[in-house]
């Protein structure tokens, strides 16, 4: 086999099914190993190496994370993937009632968070904003699904996650405090979704170790890093206007092994914002 030589239909067939394979084992909470999946995987392959199909599992990805579908945690979305790769990607999720159906539950389950033994160990460094990944937000294979179920939408409007999100940020944010020795700051960190009410622009409010106000909105998946996120134009407004002292905290992982990241500033200037609808009158 030459390098770089495209993929047959046969072995895009194999990958793809063995992916879906995996997927539906996430989305029941089976445990699984991506090695042992590939070293089955690889004797219908054309001599492929680790690496090769490594990057076509982050192809399959892009493609779902592109129809709004959950990936499989660990696969970091890669672009610029064979269109034969795409056709049989979305033709599997036209045909897979089951698949979709555990999407579902997925993106609506009631998800309590695992315990987490030390807070302050929660907080990550944001993850490398690659081309690849941006790319993976466009939408021009929307009119190739028919499905066209948003289920990153779906896990965004699941309450009780986002709730159970803001509410172990505020619990890292009461432990940041407390280990800087700033109990009175930490006894101030409002739940102001749960206070106040939705609508403010963040969710919760905490401080500087100056005591300075630090207004944080909270987003939360249990999918990975790199998953896109929905945000309001209020909230994204909020951020222009308070950007001194606003962050976004990405929770992620949430129900295996939570964890975060911040993004602090204008919303705008810390991620690419595609728009996800309009508002339209009549003219």
């Amino acid at each position: 086999m030459l390098r770089g030589e495209s993929w047959s239909e046969v072995e895009v067939e194999a990958i793809v099914a063995d992916y879906f394979s995996m997927l539906e084992k996430e989305l029941r909470g089976i445990p699984y190993s991506k090695t042992a999946h590939r070293n089955a995987l690889s004797p219908l392959l054309n001599n492929r190496t680790d690496g090769s199909i490594e990057r076509k599992h982050q192809n399959i990805s892009a493609i779902l994370t592109e129809a709004k579908f959950p990936p499989i945690r660990g696969y970091k979305p890669l672009s610029q993937y064979q269109n034969l790769l795409a056709d049989v990607v979305l033709g599997h999720l036209e045909e897979d009632a089951v698949l979709g159906q555990l999407a579902l539950s997925f993106a609506d389950a009631s998800v309590e968070p695992p315990h987490v033994g030390n807070l302050l160990a929660l907080m990550t460094s944001p993850p490398a904003l690659l081309e690849s990944v941006r790319s993976a937000l466009d939408t021009h294979l929307q009119h190739r699904y028919a499905r066209r179920i948003d289920y990153l939408a779906r896990e965004a409007r699941n309450r009780t996650l986002g709730a159970n999100g803001e509410t172990l940020v505020v619990s890292y944010e009461r432990a940041r405090l407390s280990s800087l020795g700033l109990d009175t700051l930490a006894d101030r960190v409002e739940h102001v979704s749960v206070t106040q009410g939705d609508g403010l622009g963040y969710d919760v409010l905490s401080f500087s170790p100056a005591g300075r106000e630090q207004f944080i909105e909270v987003k939360t998946t249990q999918l990975g890093p790199l998953t896109p996120f929905y945000i309001t134009p209020g909230e994204v407004a909020f951020s222009s206007e308070h950007h001194q002292n606003y962050s976004l905290y990405r929770v992620y992982e949430f129900a295996t092994a939570p964890r975060m990241f911040s993004l602090d500033g204008r919303v705008d200037a810390t991620c690419t914002l595609k728009p996800a609808q309009y508002l339209a009158v009549p003219r």
